[in-house]
């Protein structure tokens, strides 16, 4: 469950705490070595600390076989990881044993079964990887599960593609939440400023996730080199946004990377800005005070980022791999274009070019968006009917397995 992992922690943590809020119980097991969230209503395990690339945990098996028959539901957050394999295998076991009755086992993939992370040119080691791993271990456990959960009807259909054999017993879309911001207040402006001193009075666009090449950081630096390169040819940069890139992974080689590439251009070294990872105001002060969000990622499951912009009333610029896209542009509050350098480019520009009555239209329909798609609310209301109409489960027990670490 640690928050510097991913969206997917986040997600779990969120889907959890909402359905306690509407009655539901929950537990959420993890194979951290500590609990992340100390303050939660939501009763944590963590059975870890987690041992190799698989995260085996040797207190996993033992609890689950010990506790899965005090729940009506158990739902693996999550693939390619010891827990899944550890949930299918007790289940199992319990059910040769005929120990009491067994939980509907339930997989939410959060995207791992995008076609993705089998053609891209820099995994191809891994995709091989996951090819045996499906024909020894996973395939089990998604075709042993009563049912598969996905977040978007894009991923859904991606899901079917790259694997062999894929027979999921049912497949529904229950959707994903965020909880709506905290107020704006002038302290997460300050927070903020203090991590990014030179923006004092300046506008930028905000990219704030992890800095992984999946994300496309370099995509986005090269395409607002070139944009920077042509509105400094017409002689007015009074109005061009600084960039800022906020997030964990700097002080990896990729992020090495990208300052290198900033301290080497003259255009980009006074206008981008690494703040490095942003928490509690100084992220909201972020968000509050971009113009505009980013994110050209390669793929993007869903993009909790995404929408905790939407949620502050920020526009999105994001590419067409992040799954959620449709939903967004259809309600006017994206500019969409292909994980290129140009496909980048050219969102920028519109973005850049859009007369400031109809950003303001876009920043309107951004938070209407967030409200009708992707509010904790909305979310908890879909994921509820599942669980109640669908599987008759009694309104006071639901359990949560979270893998919140996943292959990116």
């Amino acid at each position: 469950m640690n928050p510097e992992t991913g969206g997917v922690c986040e997600a779990v943590r969120l889907l959890a705490e909402g359905l306690t809020e509407t009655g539901f119980y929950n537990e959420i097991v993890s194979v951290d070595d500590k609990i992340y969230h100390p303050g939660s209503a939501v009763k944590q395990h963590a059975l870890g600390p987690k041992k190799g690339p698989w995260y085996y945990s040797k207190q996993l098996l033992p609890w689950l076989l010990q506790n899965l028959t005090r729940f009506d539901m158990v739902i693996v957050h999550g693939l390619w990881l010891y827990h899944g394999y550890a949930v299918n295998k007790a289940i199992k076991q319990l059910d040769r044993n005929a120990e009491g009755i067994l939980p509907r086992f339930m997989v939410m993939p959060h995207g791992m079964l995008d076609p993705y992370f089998q053609r891209a040119k820099g995994r191809r080691l891994k995709a091989l990887r996951n090819v045996a791993y499906w024909a020894l271990i996973e395939k089990n456990v998604i075709n042993n599960a009563d049912e598969l959960l996905f977040t978007c009807e894009t991923e859904l259909l991606l899901a079917r593609e790259p694997f062999k054999p894929y027979y999921p017993k049912r497949e529904t879309v229950v959707g994903l939440g965020v909880q709506p911001p905290p107020a704006y207040t002038q302290a997460m402006t300050d927070a903020f400023l203090k991590k990014a001193p030179d923006l004092q009075q300046r506008s930028y666009w905000l990219f704030l996730s992890r800095i992984n090449e999946k994300k496309g950081c370099d995509l986005m630096l090269q395409a607002y080199k070139s944009l920077a390169e042509r509105v400094a040819a017409t002689g007015d940069t009074s109005r061009f946004p600084q960039l800022v890139i906020a997030g964990p992974g700097v002080e990896t080689a990729y992020g090495e990377q990208l300052e290198n590439m900033v301290k080497q251009s003259a255009v980009l070294n006074d206008r981008v800005h690494f703040p490095g990872m942003l928490s509690g105001d100084a992220k909201w002060g972020a968000f509050y005070g971009c113009e505009a969000f980013v994110l050209p990622s390669h793929q993007e499951n869903f993009g909790i980022a995404v929408v905790e912009a939407l949620a502050c009333s920020k526009p999105v610029l994001i590419s067409d791999q992040v799954n959620i896209w449709r939903e967004i542009n259809k309600a006017a509050a994206a500019i969409v274009g292909p994980d290129t350098v140009d496909g980048t480019f050219n969102t920028l520009k519109k973005w850049y070019n859009l007369s400031a009555e109809n950003k303001q239209h876009m920043s309107n329909a951004a938070i209407e968006c967030f409200e009708q798609a992707f509010s904790t609310k909305a979310n908890i209301e879909r994921f509820s009917e599942v669980l109640l109409n669908n599987h008759s489960l009694s309104i006071n027990k639901n359990k949560l397995i979270d893998q919140y670490a996943f292959i990116s």
